[in-house]
């Protein structure tokens, strides 16, 4: 019998919740049935949620042999490095600011990394924007689409000149490279193929970088650290060849890059931006960095005796004289009135308390108990990934692509990747995370109501890939998605759920309803068959269609169901009454396409299993169960949607989000032996380098929603969801093979 035979016959809308397990999650209902009472209609309810939350903190303690042992949970997977990695740098940072490292702990050889990931320093902060055409909008990058006799305007003209500049600004920019300038008795510099005796880690537990290698047969050790409230990276030296002028750091500084791809600097246009020293002390250099009409400050400090000189246009060299010891630090701010920086000795200090706390608190899990020989592994890439994403994607701004540690688009967010970068910080104990970033969604509504209105829709329409003023970049696929458009419902109603405070309701309201007006009046009437239908123009989350003949994707329908019930339950949370228009759209939903006993893609792929066309990119089609647990959804044909998927797509063409999003449908019906394959399936863009990063290809050698989707995955697997089974860690496989004990997570809808 496989797994979760038994359960075969239940059906999915009539899941029955363990004891262990508290129903504190949404459930929408099915057309027809009764509404529910409103959560929170009676006196009893502050009370009742109370009860709830200190039952899902059951899922807190430790499951199984007492308390992890998170110090050496982490140690045994600090990263090292014998020799130099171009695709395996190290970064050390605070969420909104990081610092990419070679294997000196500094950015001393960036050709070296230029085919691999490259040393950048990146801030949420830093941006530039060229000067470009006079009063350029979104409307010169448009088109004209027709949707139901309405002119709507899509701005998909990305190639004209005025779509070009608008994607391109502002881009994010690599504030400056920080590295040593070695050389020899002969004052010949000194290469990477030069370093002797390469040892380096990134000891995550501490927070710090520790490098040490050889010149000439001379020790040189390093360690780096960046500061985890002030954009700051700190380093101390220790070698015999301080003082001797055989080793300077060197500061330089490049323009904004308005080329897509990896490297944010662009190093050949000197003449297109100032760097000038603007403040001296004994010990200390500030600069003042312009470029066009944007401008930000370089502060560096240092311990004992040494200067700096400007040696050319944007480059400066800090020359320590003291022999045996040195230690600097170079903080970045958007203000000269940003006041002195912290000593290399309080920034060290202060990274080791910020990461032992963040190790010692929220989630975590440990397989070293499993006997199964893709546990270490597994667990590897957990912990690496809490890593990566608490440096890089815990700003007060959704998170690009490749965080702060390159670019890719520009270095701009992609609002439909937000749910693989935020909701897992809630999942493992971090709410506050994601909840920093929906202040943002507030500060953009004008635009956003803007776009809606341009198109003749009520409401708010979310954009795609975003800067962070909100403007949209114009793009051929970008700008019909529409499935980042209830996210922000999600995240408020994740908020809620886990915090069980009702003055979430209030905080969120004014992006829940207007996010569910645009929802509504989107959803186009089809009145030949008396229901509502998404599209066209429309591209699905699995962007292989055309917009122009696009209908009624599997995932965006039951999307779709889910944000505007969930808004309708805020409302009736608050004491406002139902609005109509919701409701009927939610009533005349289409049902989600099936076809031969197996979901489709969308209503225009019915032979999604018979064409191989259909089975590339994103696998989304499983996401309606595994990432909303869609209580439509047939759960005997989703298994066998699954196993079909499984079996016959192209997952090459696949993303690294797709394998946690496959492992949570495998979980939720019952294969937890099929969550394990996905998540550890062996496929080029499943790949995770041994610094944590999620590989993709060659232009994209990292993927941080691959990363947080993984961590996503891994919490829902151990800590269950709502109708898991009673079983502890129900997502993974009980043959005997899997010990699973984890603390501090929480159960996912």
């Amino acid at each position: 019998m496989r797994t979760g035979d038994a359960r075969e016959g239940q059906k999915a809308i009539a899941v029955k919740t363990p004891a262990r397990f508290p129903r504190l999650f949404w459930t929408i209902p099915l057309p027809g049935a009764a509404r529910p009472p409103a959560p929170g209609s009676g006196p009893p309810y502050r009370s009742f949620c109370a009860v709830l939350l200190l039952l899902a903190c059951a899922g807190c303690l430790s499951s199984g042999g007492g308390a992890i042992d998170r110090e050496a949970l982490v140690r045994r997977h600090i990263p090292r490095l014998s020799e130099a990695d171009p695709l395996s740098p190290f970064s050390v940072g605070n969420g909104k600011f990081a610092f990419t490292a070679d294997v000196t702990g500094l950015q001393t050889f960036p050709e070296f990394y230029e085919k691999g990931i490259p040393l950048a320093t990146q801030s949420e902060w830093g941006w530039h924007t060229i000067p470009g055409p006079g009063g350029t909008t979104l409307e010169d990058a448009s088109e004209y689409w027709d949707v139901d006799g309405r002119r709507v305007p899509y701005a998909s003209r990305q190639n004209t000149a005025a779509g070009q500049w608008l994607r391109a600004n502002p881009h994010r920019l690599h504030l400056g490279r920080i590295g040593f300038e070695f050389s020899d008795t002969s004052g010949r510099a000194v290469g990477i193929g030069e370093l002797e005796g390469i040892r380096q880690s990134a000891d995550i537990w501490r927070g710090v970088l520790e490098s040490s290698f050889a010149i000439r047969g001379v020790p040189v050790e390093v360690e780096t650290a960046c500061h985890p409230e002030i954009d700051q990276v700190s380093a101390r030296i220790r070698s015999q060849l301080l003082g001797t002028g055989a080793i300077g750091v060197r500061l330089e500084f490049p323009y904004g890059s308005t080329r897509w791809g990896k490297d944010p600097g662009d190093w050949s246009s000197p003449e297109r931006h100032r760097s000038e020293i603007v403040a001296r002390t004994g010990r200390s250099v500030r600069i003042r960095r312009t470029l066009d009409a944007d401008r930000y400050h370089v502060s560096i400090e240092w311990d004992g005796d040494a200067e700096v000189t400007q040696v050319a246009r944007h480059s400066f060299l800090l020359a320590p004289r003291d022999p045996g010891q040195f230690g600097f630090s170079v903080r970045f701010s958007a203000s000269d009135a940003a006041g002195r920086g912290a000593s290399v000795r309080e920034t060290v200090q202060s990274a080791e308390r910020h990461w032992r706390r963040f190790w010692q608190s929220g989630g975590a899990i440990d397989l070293s108990r499993s006997t199964d020989s893709r546990a270490g592994e597994l667990e590897r890439r957990i912990v690496l990934s809490r890593y990566l994403t608490a440096i890089q994607c815990a700003g007060s701004f959704p998170p690009a692509e490749t965080g702060l540690t390159c670019n890719s688009w520009y270095g701009k967010s992609h609002l439909e990747m937000h749910w693989w970068h935020g909701v897992h910080f809630a999942l493992w104990g971090n709410p506050q995370v994601l909840e920093n970033t929906l202040p943002w969604y507030r500060s953009v509504l004008p635009l956003a109501a803007e776009t809606a209105r341009r198109q003749g829709y009520a409401g708010v329409r979310w954009p795609k890939m975003v800067a962070p003023d909100g403007r949209e970049g114009p793009s051929s696929v970008g700008v019909f998605l529409v499935w980042q458009q209830p996210h922000p419902i999600y995240y408020a109603e994740l908020l809620y759920r886990l915090t069980g405070d009702e003055a979430v309701l209030g905080r969120y309201r004014d992006i829940v309803f207007p996010t569910a007006d645009f929802m509504a009046s989107y959803a186009r009437w089809d009145r030949a068959r008396g229901l509502y239908v998404l599209g066209p123009p429309l591209i699905p989350a699995q962007e292989i269609y055309r917009p122009g003949t696009t209908s009624n994707p599997t995932f965006e329908l039951a999307y779709w169901k889910f944000g505007l019930e969930t808004a309708q339950l805020w409302r009736e949370r608050l004491g406002l009454g139902r609005v109509p228009q919701w409701d009927h759209v939610l009533d005349h939903l289409p049902p989600l396409p099936e076809n031969n006993g197996l979901y489709q893609n969308a209503e225009i792929a019915p032979d999604t299993f018979e064409d191989a066309f259909h089975r590339r990119d994103h696998p989304t089609l499983v996401a309606a169960f595994g990432m909303l647990g869609d209580a439509r959804v047939d759960r005997r044909r989703m298994r066998a949607t699954l196993e079909k998927v499984l079996e016959s797509w192209d997952w090459p063409s696949t993303w690294g989000w797709d394998y946690p999003m496959v492992a949570m449908t495998a979980a939720r019906v019952g294969r937890p032996d099929l969550a394990i394959e996905a998540l550890c399936l062996d496929t080029p863009k499943n790949r995770y380098l041994p610094n944590g990063h999620n590989y993709q290809r060659e232009d994209l050698p990292l993927y941080l929603p691959g990363n947080g989707g993984l961590l996503a995955a891994a919490a829902m697997m151990a800590a269950g969801w709502e109708g898991a089974p009673p079983a502890d860690a129900p997502g993974f496989p009980k043959d005997g093979s899997w010990t699973v004990r984890h603390e501090g997570l929480r159960p996912m809808p």
